[in-house]
């Protein structure tokens, strides 16, 4: 869905690089977009006649296990750090989908499968060093450019270019125990009261979510039930494989399963479970929006939208929040949604131009309808909200949004970094350009 012809691709490899071609930007008035390691459906990570900043190449992965950290450059995917960590039995809070890239989940937020026990990615950080819009390097921490580190967890990539990040680990693997288990569409508003009651009580080291669409897979299912309505209901054990068992052996009894593919394996596997659902190529627009619970209307709502989907590739997500997550308090991280039980995410799968706008129109009105069981703030990593502009994030971050600016006063003033979920600086913006240059 996006098409856009940048005047020069900056493929950096080391910090030197970043330093030169945010300078080179700056001095030649030049529009900039950041590509970290993929896997961004907005377009923000690609202009026209301006300068991409492309960190695909920065992508190594440093483990200390006696301290239990890893240092990862930006460009890394979360395969990349869990390929490393998993080698010590370590793992800190990812994606659910391996080829994400590390640096734009994580700015955020970053919600994965080790959320409920261990917290988001950005909970989870200790250092982050970037390259600020005057060329300057610096490395923010709870000990230094304090109140940066505070935006740089959940206030997105506003304030800088990220080059690496420097995180805490936790036990977690080699395998772990994991629920994998589909139920037919006509028991979806039964179980997702299931679901909510499971949720409220489920130990602290379940992190679940459901799914709900066609689903169809030749590789999963036979016969009719290949493009059988259909819902999944997904968890894992960030604990003992054992207990884990025990533990997800609920969900998957809540009615008669048409698949149930639950057992432990690989934590690696795990993470790579959905990658084949998000191929390159595809058209993709996705929302997510909090929830203030599972009401019964709310449940309703989310059986009608997912069974009106105009693709088959298409579902509506619920995603089980709370835990270490709504522990932190604001004052700790810009992250916008501790305060959820639950997430909304409505996720637009298709593949023929000529079906971009029944699709778009799907999620923006299922956004719209269920905005009722819903105070308005968004989960901005998934980034169909970008076109909603300043209203949209001042709803999100609430009282936080005014520290955010003053943030982006002191190391963005002229929005040089605009190409993202923007936080506008107070005084006059001053974009920069996109004319082009010879090159």
């Amino acid at each position: 869905m996006i098409d856009r012809r940048p005047a020069l691709i900056a493929r950096c490899r080391r910090v030197a690089d970043v330093i030169s071609a945010v300078n080179f930007s700056r001095e030649h008035d030049l529009a900039v977009a950041i590509r970290g390691g993929g896997h961004n459906v907005a377009g923000t990570a690609v202009c026209d006649d301006g300068l991409v900043i492309d960190l695909s190449e920065m992508r190594s992965v440093w483990v200390d296990p006696d301290e239990r950290t890893a240092w990862v450059q930006a460009g890394a995917t979360w395969a990349d750090v869990d390929h490393e960590t998993q080698a010590f039995g370590l793992a800190t809070p990812g994606g659910v989908v391996s080829d994400t890239g590390v640096g734009g989940l994580i700015l955020g937020g970053g919600i994965g499968h080790l959320r409920y026990k261990y917290g988001l990615s950005c909970d989870n950080l200790r250092s982050v060093d970037l390259v600020t819009a005057d060329g300057n390097y610096l490395t923010a921490s709870e000990d230094a450019h304090e109140e940066l580190f505070w935006g740089l967890r959940g206030g997105g990539g506003n304030f800088g270019v990220v080059t690496g990040f420097e995180f805490e680990l936790h036990p977690v693997g080699p395998d772990v125990a994991v629920c994998l288990v589909f139920y037919p569409s006509d028991q979806l508003t039964d179980c997702l009261r299931a679901f909510r009651e499971y949720a409220e009580s489920a130990p602290d080291a379940v992190s679940t979510l459901v799914f709900a669409g066609e689903l169809p897979d030749e590789e999963l299912f036979e016969g009719d039930d290949v493009h059988r309505q259909k819902f999944a209901i997904m968890g894992c054990y960030a604990g003992p494989v054992d207990d884990g068992t025990r533990a997800l052996s609920a969900l998957r009894e809540l009615a008669e399963p048409i698949a149930d593919f639950s057992g432990v394996m690989p934590y690696t596997e795990l993470q790579q479970i959905l990658d084949e659902d998000y191929p390159d190529g595809m058209h993709y627009y996705w929302k997510l929006l909090y929830l203030d619970g599972l009401s019964e209307s709310a449940i309703d709502r989310i059986a009608y939208w997912a069974d009106v989907a105009p693709s088959p590739l298409s579902t509506v997500d619920v995603w089980q929040l709370g835990g270490t997550i709504s522990q932190v308090v604001v004052e700790d991280s810009a992250f916008a949604g501790r305060h959820a039980p639950f997430l909304l995410g409505v996720e637009a799968n298709w593949e023929h131009p000529v079906d971009d706008d029944a699709n778009v129109g799907w999620v923006r009105d299922c956004l719209d309808d269920m905005r009722q069981f819903s105070d308005g703030s968004v989960y901005l990593n998934f980034p169909g909200f970008l076109e909603e502009g300043e209203d949209m994030m001042r709803t999100t971050f609430g009282p936080a949004y005014e520290r955010l600016v003053a943030l982006k006063d002191e190391y963005d003033p002229t929005n040089f970094f605009s190409r993202n979920q923007n936080i506008s600086p107070s005084g006059a913006v001053q974009t920069n350009g996109g004319d082009s240059i010879d090159v």
